[in-house]
């Protein structure tokens, strides 16, 4: 993770900062989720899910969210000995990657059709390299 951060960095031209907006509006839970995940990144909350709507981010249906390709990765999850949680929040809420300049400007964004639809770090690379 820490040579993806830096090579993001690198192509933001070391002017980077990664953020993570989450739904939970329990400043607790927060931190436990960022100790839980191992990462340095701020996390904010975004409850009512306006910074949500404005960057156009949608639900998932229930088969594509909960289909084969979710039920796989968990299978894969409890053969390592990974124990699953409950969760109150919704599960169908998709997320994606967006780049913001200073001004808070979107420059760039990607809108995932799936939980597990991220960019690669190469497609963030090249959208950093792009948008400077």
């Amino acid at each position: 993770m820490a040579d993806h951060i830096d090579r993001l960095a690198s192509a933001a031209g070391g002017d980077l900062a990664v953020v993570v907006v989450t739904f939970n509006d329990d400043p607790s839970r927060l931190e436990a989720h960022r100790r839980h995940l191992g990462v340095p990144f701020r996390f904010v909350a975004d409850p009512e899910r306006t910074l949500y709507r404005a960057l156009g981010f949608g639900r998932g249906s229930v088969r594509r969210v909960w289909g084969w390709r979710a039920a796989r990765r968990y299978l894969q999850l409890l053969r390592t000995g990974a124990r699953l949680r409950r969760t109150d929040e919704d599960t169908l809420q998709l997320g994606g990657d967006v780049i913001v300049d200073h001004t808070a400007r979107v420059l760039w964004r990607y809108a995932g059709d799936g939980p597990d639809d991220r960019p690669s770090i190469d497609d963030l690379e090249r959208a950093l390299f792009d948008t400077r």
